[in-house]
């Protein structure tokens, strides 16, 4: 049995699964200052035939992660975004600079939907993306995610703060004010990007898919519908994989 093995090695997590192309029969999520602890699990999961990694945590996070591979002979592939794949069109001036991610969000969002939709990741950083009717990502935004905006918040103002505060639309108290002006500020970005869509595409749905560890934070004062779909980027990152299996069997 073919089994491929997809690595979304994030800021703060690495997420992993193991799939057997018919379902996901192992996943898992460490923090990155912890990836040492993934060889205990990895040494005991069947070979992987493919091995297809996103990384955006840095040079050192890729080497750790190869050392960590080299449990099998399969030797990872780390993705990069191209022009064009898996029915999506890369919109980003210079292709490659697009976080691999996000390239993988994309794809995943393209075969859950067909249509235009923002893709929403939440983590240490929000990302916001569109995507067309005709499977074209014409852009982007990039924003602190919630945790991020707390420690800068409770780091570098002099704020006092006791606990984490409750949403209210008119804050009386400081860490309510703390914490429904993340929220504000994250909800509004998405609504203010789901606006531009629907103006430069004259476009009347309203269709995100929302994925990432904050998503359920910000999910409940979301004012437009969306589409919680959990690993966003390992499923991208299988599509990937099996995209490139083909364009290697017809080569």
């Amino acid at each position: 049995m073919c089994y491929i093995l997809t690595i979304d090695s994030g800021n703060t997590f690495i997420k992993w699964g193991l799939h057997d192309q018919s379902d996901w029969i192992r996943q898992g999520k460490v923090k990155q200052v912890e990836r040492a602890k993934l060889i205990n699990v990895w040494e005991n999961l069947p070979e992987p035939s493919s091995i297809i990694v996103s990384n955006v945590a840095g040079d050192t996070a890729q080497k750790n992660l190869t050392v960590l591979c080299s449990v099998w002979k399969t030797k990872p592939h780390w993705i990069v975004p191209v022009r064009q794949q898996c029915g999506v069109r890369n919109f980003y001036t210079k292709p490659n600079q697009l976080g691999s991610d996000r390239w993988a969000a994309l794809i995943a969002a393209w075969n859950h939907q067909s249509q235009a939709c923002l893709v929403i990741n939440i983590g240490t950083a929000m990302t916001v993306d569109v995507l067309s009717d005709s499977g074209w990502f014409l852009g982007g935004i990039i924003v602190p995610g919630p945790d991020l905006m707390f420690k800068v918040l409770s780091t570098h103002t002099e704020i006092p703060r006791t606990e984490r505060g409750d949403f209210n639309q008119l804050p009386v108290c400081t860490d309510d004010a703390i914490f429904s002006g993340v929220i504000q500020s994250l909800v509004g970005s998405i609504e203010r990007m789901n606006q531009i869509l629907c103006t430069r595409l004259e476009y009347s749905k309203q269709n995100c898919i929302l994925s990432g560890g904050a998503s359920s934070l910000i999910l409940p004062y979301l004012g437009i519908r969306a589409k919680v779909v959990d690993n966003l980027v390992l499923e991208g990152l299988l599509l990937i994989a099996n995209d490139q299996s083909r364009t290697v069997k017809l080569d």
